[in-house]
């Protein structure tokens, strides 16, 4: 059985090199919805079968009678982003593993929203799930690895949290961050960040 490695599990080094107007191809971009607790268990079955796709996991720490723990959960639980075409979500759904395969009509707001949350994941800072939208303030990274990255600011247990949404499944992932680092975006600017 391959390893998960930490991190990004991702097959295609270029499954981020970004599209703006069209996916190439007949390529897209496929949720699957996994059953639950298998999308460990589907990524390993869709390298084995040498497709692309993205499961973001984060690193989780824990304490127990004295020892340190540690284990890498899905930023998302429930879900893996398949990119492929229908062949490709044919031999997903053949796994057994995937409860249901949904469409995603915006191929392009999807490739943005997962490129996002790569882009956070390989700066190697804490991240944390969001498990559902929050209001908030939208900002523009001005400083670091993320700077031109735009988001959202959020606030958990009094720290400030900078969050990238992924609209689709209507969750996110935050990080820590200083308000040094960020500046508001205003007017149309704004408006244009949350469109």
């Amino acid at each position: 059985m391959p390893l998960l490695t930490a991190g990004t599990i991702r097959l295609s080094e270029n499954l981020f090199a970004g599209f703006e107007s069209a996916v190439p191809g007949d390529c897209r971009w496929w949720v699957l919805h996994t059953r639950p607790r298998a999308e460990k268990a589907l990524s390993r079955r869709l390298l084995g079968l040498d497709q692309r796709f993205f499961l973001p996991l984060f690193k989780k720490q824990w304490r127990n009678s004295g020892r340190s723990f540690c284990a890498y959960h899905p930023l998302f639980a429930g879900y893996l982003f398949l990119f492929g075409d229908s062949h490709d979500r044919l031999r997903a759904v053949e796994t057994n593993l995937v409860a249901r395969v949904l469409t995603v009509e915006d191929q392009v707001q999807m490739q943005r929203d997962l490129a996002r949350v790569h882009q956070l994941m390989v700066t190697g800072a804490p991240l944390w799930p969001e498990s559902q939208l929050q209001p908030g303030t939208w900002v523009t990274i001005n400083s670091g690895p993320l700077m031109g990255m735009v988001g959202k600011i959020i606030t958990r247990q009094n720290k400030m949290r900078f969050l990238v949404e992924v609209r689709f499944v209507q969750q996110g992932v935050s990080l820590d961050i200083e308000s040094w680092m960020i500046e508001r975006l205003t007017g149309p600017m704004a408006t244009a960040a949350g469109a």
